[in-house]
Formats: C-alpha cells, structure tokens, sequence
C-alpha cells in the first residue's frame, strides 16, 4: 500500500486552461485563475488536474503549436505563476500534469527555423524533409488531419516538409535521435520543476515510415457524411514499427523520478488488444496510461458497453491499469450526446469501473455543448473543415453572473445560454443537481477501497442493464445501471438485503432487497453487499 502509485487511486480533471477561469481581465483563462479556484477542486475531490498545453506558441492551434518547449504563454501567466499554482496545488494534495506535444512543433519554434533556413543546417534533418515528385506535386499522397495535404512546399530550400496537422505544425523526424534527446531535455526541465507527469499528445503518430508509401483510401468512407480526416487509412504516416521502442526511451526518463505518470493519446480505438499494446512490450515499460477512448466512441448500449470492459480486462497486461475517458477537447460533451438524465448514469459508471477516470471540466456540472454559428469559429478544424471543437471548449460556468462569472471582459469563446442555471453556484444549493452527484461518488471513492483496489467483475442482467462487483479485502460493492428510460427489475442471485449507498437521484439510501431489484428508468445504484 505504502508504494502504490498514486494514479491508480487518482481521479483527474482535464483543465482547458483558456476556458476555465480569467484571472487577468482579458476574456482568456490563465495560471493565475486556475489557482484562484483550486478550493473548487479540492471540495469536488479531485486528485489531480491535466493543464491543456500553457507553453508559447503563434496559437494557430491553440497551443498545440509550441514554439518554446520550457517557458509559459504570456496570456497564461509567467513561469512564477506556474510555480505558484504546483505550490498551492499540491498544499492542497493535487497533482499537476502538463501537455507535451512531441510528434510536432510550430513552425515559429527556434529548431524549425533553423531547419528550414537551408538544406546544409545542422537541424534540418529535425524535420521531415522531402523532394518533389518529377511533375511537382507532393511526395505522397498523406493527408493532414485539418485538411488538405500533410506536405508543404517550402520555396526558399525547394523542398516539400511533413504536418500532419497544419502547415504551421511541422512534425519531428524521431529517426534522427538527436531530436529524441532534446525533446527529452524538455520533459526532464518540467520533472525537475516538480510536475507530476504528462499526457502525451498523439504518441504514436512520432513514427512515419521510412519507404514513405501511399496510404490507402478508407473503403468504408463516406463523402459529405464523414469526417474528411477519415478519409485515409492512416497506416503509413504515422505508429511506424519502432514506436514502441521510441516511447520506451520517454518512459525510461519518467521512470527516473519518483512517483511520475505517463499519460498517452494514441489512436481513438475500441480495440481493447491495441490499447494494452501500448503498457508493455518484450519487457520494455511504455506508457503507464495509454488512453481508452472505447466509451467516447461506442454507442451508449448496455451490451456493447459490457462486452468491451469484458475484452479489456481480458487483454491487459499483469499490473496494468485501466483508465477510462468519457469526454475532451475534441469531442462532443456527453450532455449532449447522451442527454442529462443518462449523463448521469455515466457519470456512476466513470467513477465505480475498475480504473482511473478522467473528467473533462464541465462535465461535473452536466455542461452541454456550446452555442455557435460558423462565424465564430475559433478551432483551425472548424474554420478549414466545417467541423468544430470550439463547441466543447466554451467557458467553464462558475455562476449566474455575466459571462458565467469566468471573466469580467467578453470571452474568447462565447458562453453556453444555459449557464443562469448549469452553474457551481446554484448547483452546490441544489442537493440532487449534477455536481452533487459528482461530489458524492467522489467521495465514495475516497472512502471505499473496493472502488480504488478492488477486483471487477461483471454479472448478468437484462438488456440495456449494466452490473458489475468491486471486490476488495471483504468489501463487496454492487453497481447497477439502467441504460435505459423505462424501470427495469434485475434478478439476482445474491441472497439477502443490501445497503444503497448512493444512487444517481440522489434520492434514494438505506436498506433494499436484493431478490429482485428494481431500477427507476435512467438509474443508477450503488449497493454495499453483506
């Protein structure tokens, strides 16, 4: 107990810094905000946050553009506010994880500049250069992500450089291991200064393949019903064989401070078998947790849903830890995608599987998705490709006042119309709102083992009805979820009476009979065993 890693009980909370609070006026959220507002953190129960990237960058993506690895956008604050904000953080027994962007930088970042001043630099083999095809055109046919060719003619050295996202993103060349040490010199700057760990931005897209072939088209796309980032296969320019072992030397240098995570976004998959395929291979450690995107991406039913846990757990190496993620910066909140009642039952499900959970800001609050026209815009995916994540990234909504009390000038993003109600003010009062029903499972959590150590085990029910055990040391824990918006009785095979300790209402505690269980259309219990 005394050396478990911290993580594996943690519950961590995505921050989208521009979002969350604006301490300085200017309608963008900064250090200085977030750390006005760690008490909100630490009365929910959170155990660490995730800042969305905060380093200098032109800002064409948000941040995901770095042009300085080891210093703090002007708009966030100063490096003392960043030191300011891990001091109080961790008063406060919260953890602080930060943003690396390897696979690319911004084109205004110094080694870029350098790489693509002439073909003889000592940098321009950073980047992935190549020449023309005889007619001119691109050397292959990859695509980026936002749009348009992932190559970029560049007139002053007649070359052609690789982004797999925008233009002003050129991507590393990690065949080069020159660039393997100087990105591992700027995560090793950060663990100096203390912080916790990192979640790695798409990880597995560092590798491209050395041949540079075609990638082919995806048969199953649809023209004018898809995302046009899925129109290719995607298998030649990016998770090469060798990435494995390129995210196994990032592991080695979080493996040498104490107490250090690794977070990893690779590919969005229901996969279970490529998820584990990231913990470890041939002995090598890689990522303690590569991030499953599985409930993001399935459809909200109770058998699709089960049948994955089942794989999962399945699959997953001795030691591993599960991690789950409902909701982020690129995708649709669950609000909206599940609608209120159900968002719920997600949330009971998020913090009672076997795992570490993820909550996106807002989501505790049941935030829905941002109201916006075309015009306004701010995303590089929604102005080049007609689909937006500035819907998901409006400003967090702390009150009733103007702007939801997240600055005192226009947000860079306009706020979402329900926030005179979906609010941490009015929802504290509320004691069956949204937040309430966040702040009692977190609680539950803290308190009861079976939740954070405890074996998982899945037993049959009816359709559109999931439930599953937590075991740990004579603790038995019950959840019971009804997926769906009619009453459901559950027959079990446990003999007498239970204990609810909470259920989604928050209406509902005391002794129940377990003979044959019945749940409310969009319920959720979670039931102490005898």
């Amino acid at each position: 107990m005394a050396t478990r890693e911290w993580w594996r009980s943690a519950v961590v909370y995505q921050i989208y810094p521009r979002s969350w609070m604006d301490g300085s006026g200017d309608g963008i959220g900064d250090l200085p905000g977030i750390t006005s507002k760690l008490d909100y953190l630490q009365w929910l129960g959170i155990d660490a946050i995730w800042l969305s990237p905060i380093f200098p960058s032109p800002m064409k993506d948000f941040g995901y553009d770095v042009s300085d690895y080891v210093d703090i956008h002007p708009i966030f604050g100063t490096l003392a506010d960043f030191d300011a904000l891990l001091i109080a953080a961790h008063a406060r027994g919260i953890k602080v994880l930060l943003d690396l962007v390897p696979n690319h930088t911004s084109d205004q970042h110094a080694w870029f500049k350098e790489s693509r001043a002439s073909r003889d630099n000592p940098k321009r083999d950073w980047y992935i250069w190549r020449d023309a095809k005889p007619d001119g055109s691109p050397p292959n046919n990859w695509a980026a992500y936002f749009g348009g060719s992932a190559w970029t003619w560049d007139e002053t050295t007649q070359q052609y450089y690789m982004h797999n996202f925008l233009a002003e993103q050129p991507d590393l060349n990690y065949r080069n291991p020159e660039v393997l040490q100087a990105m591992l010199n700027e995560v090793r700057f950060w663990l100096d200064r203390g912080v916790d760990g990192f979640r790695v931005d798409v990880i597995d897209r560092m590798l491209k393949d050395d041949e540079f072939r075609d990638n082919p088209m995806n048969p199953n796309f649809q023209e004018g019903v898809d995302n046009p980032m899925f129109s290719q296969m995607r298998i030649y320019s990016e998770n090469r064989p060798g990435i494995h072992g390129l995210i196994a030397e990032f592991r080695k240098v979080f493996d040498s401070y104490a107490n250090r995570v690794m977070i990893g976004e690779i590919g969005y998959s229901v996969d279970p078998t490529l998820i584990a395929g990231f913990y470890v291979e041939n002995d090598q450690h890689l990522i303690h947790l590569p991030f499953n995107f599985a409930l993001i991406l399935l459809p909200w039913n109770a058998k699709a849903i089960r049948d994955f846990i089942a794989r999962y757990e399945s699959v997953l190496p001795p030691n591993a830890q599960p991690n789950y993620v409902m909701g982020n910066h690129d995708m649709p909140r669950i609000a909206s995608r599940l609608g209120a009642e159900q968002a719920r039952v997600a949330a009971m499900m998020m913090l009672t599987l076997r795992g570490t959970p993820f909550i996106y800001y807002g989501e505790e609050l049941g935030m829905e998705n941002g109201d916006l026209t075309p015009e306004q815009y701010q995303d590089p995916q929604g102005i080049n490709m007609g689909v937006s994540r500035d819907y998901e990234r409006t400003p967090f909504q702390w009150s009733a006042e103007a702007n939801a009390g997240f600055s005192s000038a226009v947000p860079w993003l306009p706020t979402a119309p329900n926030y005179p109600t979906v609010n941490v003010e009015n929802e504290k009062r509320d004691p069956y709102s949204m937040l309430n029903l966040y702040r009692a499972l977190l609680i539950e959590r803290r308190m009861l083992p079976a939740l954070t150590e405890g074996s998982l085990t899945l037993i049959d029910s009816p359709a559109d009805t999931l439930v599953y055990r937590r075991d740990h040391d004579g603790q038995a824990l019950l959840i019971a979820l009804n997926f769906s918006r009619q009453p459901v009785t559950i027959p079990l095979t446990i003999s007498g009476a239970g204990e609810v300790l909470i259920n989604t209402q928050l209406d509902k505690t005391g002794a129940i009979d377990l003979s044959a269980l019945q749940l409310r259309a969009n319920e959720g219990m979670m039931i102490k065993l005898g």
